[in-house]
């Protein structure tokens, strides 16, 4: 597809330029070949490199500076061992972004500020401990996670998460996770809980985080096409009760969602299959949920799989379309416009949005697989570039919004 198509995007994103920080030991060919990327590069890493850009986060601190977050993954990243996290600053609200941080040993993490800190929380590798690290000087430097009283949450096991939202509900934090230890296999092995911690408490305190049951896989729902469920959303529902909105592999259409009911206490989950599956627009990938009291609505960013992209596979296969969604009750789903779109499946993806609202704007960080002169991404999974992004007065957006599909 011609770079020009998504020139267009300007007038969905505002006044964007795409610019590329170049980090020391780039070459000029960076700034010049991404020209038509969708949205503003944060990051590069060319598919030669064998490190390929997973996780993104954002946060904006309280001065109103934008934090950005990402990890590594592939046949030349260390996610198994010594997992690496890059964390980006930018203080011209995303119009250019500079590295301040590169964290050892932190995987899949949340991206969050909390009473004037900023923490990521997730694991210390690919299927590792959970842990927690924490900045008080607006990400410049973190604490470690070495034991119980300073953010290692687990003593051993094998944990799965993303950066999904840490919500501030009945005075507690909350926050959903996966352990791996259901089984062997990618989606099976995955076991749904949440984690939660008094708002006032030390974050970096394992004593401090109540974790519910768990809850794995039943390959009967579905009517046998259940594949798993993971990377769940903590979400407070209009009953006042939290849940958790999880990602379900399976391989038809409409593409699914799981509601898990968590209990006050956060120490009790519970499912009911006959009514907890809902139909989700990019429920197959990652998404990320959040309610915003001006409209009363949830909203998401969602890779959506478009109808005329069914035949092309699995639907959590297919990444090429970033839709802008909302429910005003967390089941009935409508797509309010389509954000980002690439007519190739195979190597163009936007996927594992992570965003925030800002007044009437919501700003996004977005994992990003796309040409940049060298081939472009290994495939659609495996991103090379990390992008931001923002979308203008959203609850104004409608279909009349999206970008061209041609």
């Amino acid at each position: 597809m011609r770079y020009h198509l998504f020139l267009r995007l300007a007038g969905i994103f505002g006044a964007f330029s795409a610019a590329l920080l170049l980090m020391p030991g780039r070459s000029a060919w960076a700034q010049a070949k991404s020209v038509g990327v969708p949205g503003v590069v944060i990051d590069h890493s060319p598919a030669s490199s064998g490190l390929y850009i997973g996780s993104p986060g954002i946060a904006v601190l309280p001065n109103g500076d934008y934090l950005a977050s990402h990890d590594y993954f592939g046949p030349e990243s260390k996610e198994y061992e010594r997992a690496i996290t890059l964390v980006f600053r930018s203080t011209d609200r995303g119009r250019t972004w500079r590295q301040i941080a590169r964290l050892e040993s932190l995987f899949w993490a949340s991206l969050f500020t909390h009473k004037k800190a900023v923490y990521l929380l997730g694991t210390e590798k690919h299927h590792g401990r959970i842990v927690i690290r924490r900045s008080s000087d607006g990400g410049q430097t973190w604490t470690e996670a070495c034991d119980p009283t300073t953010g290692l949450l687990v003593p051993e096991g094998e944990y799965h998460t993303a950066p999904v939202p840490v919500l501030g509900s009945k005075g507690r934090l909350w926050r959903a996770m996966e352990d791996a230890m259901g089984g062997t296999k990618w989606g099976e092995r995955y076991r749904a809980f949440m984690l939660s911690a008094p708002v006032n408490a030390d974050l970096l305190r394992a004593d401090s985080w109540t974790f519910s049951n768990r809850l794995g896989r039943d390959a009967q729902w579905l009517g046998g096409n259940f594949g798993g469920w993971l990377e769940g959303n903590a979400v407070l529902a209009r009953d006042g009760g939290v849940v958790n909105v999880l990602r379900v592999e399976t391989p038809g259409y409409p593409e699914k969602a799981a509601m898990i009911r968590i209990s006050d206490d956060g120490r009790t989950a519970s499912f009911n299959p006959a009514k907890g599956f809902i139909d989700f627009p990019g429920g197959a990938k990652k998404f990320t949920i959040r309610h915003d009291a001006k409209s009363r609505l949830y909203w998401s960013l969602a890779t959506a799989a478009a109808e005329r992209h069914r035949q092309d596979g699995r639907p959590g296969g297919i990444r090429n379309t970033l839709a802008l969604t909302c429910s005003p009750n967390l089941v009935d789903w409508t797509v309010r416009c389509v954000l980002l779109y690439h007519p190739d499946v195979a190597k163009h993806g936007f996927q594992y949005v992570d965003w925030q609202f800002e007044k009437d704007d919501i700003i996004a960080a977005c994992r990003t697989a796309y040409d940049d002169g060298l081939g472009g991404a290994n495939n659609n999974h495996d991103a090379n570039f990390l992008t931001f992004h923002r979308i203008a007065n959203f609850r104004k957006r409608t279909m009349a919004d999206s970008v061209p599909m041609p």
